[in-house]
């Protein structure tokens, strides 16, 4: 949990316990439980509204990369071209 040890989490039981007492600590568990519910939900619809966008990013990206081979393979078979018929103007 949140990385913490069982030490950890004793002496902030043990800290809580003497700040709030025992007549107030179970109402702020719940209060924390009700925070920590609410940063998880929030979490996953910022997840859930940011992954479709990632997606369609990855998408473009495969697009622009197959854009750019292809464009790249076009531009050695054009080089590839101009050599040979330079060569045989040469032998000519």
């Amino acid at each position: 949990m949140f990385g913490l040890g069982v030490t950890e989490v004793l002496v902030i039981l043990i800290v809580a316990f003497l700040l709030f007492g025992p007549q107030q600590l179970p109402e702020v568990g719940r209060q924390v439980g009700k925070a920590v519910k609410g940063f998880k939900e929030a979490t996953e619809d910022v997840r859930k509204s940011v992954e479709p966008e990632l997606n369609l990013m990855q998408a473009e990206m495969k697009s622009v990369e197959q854009d750019l081979e292809s464009s790249m393979k076009e531009a050695e078979e054009s080089i590839k071209n101009q050599a040979e018929s330079s060569e045989e103007v040469k032998k000519a």
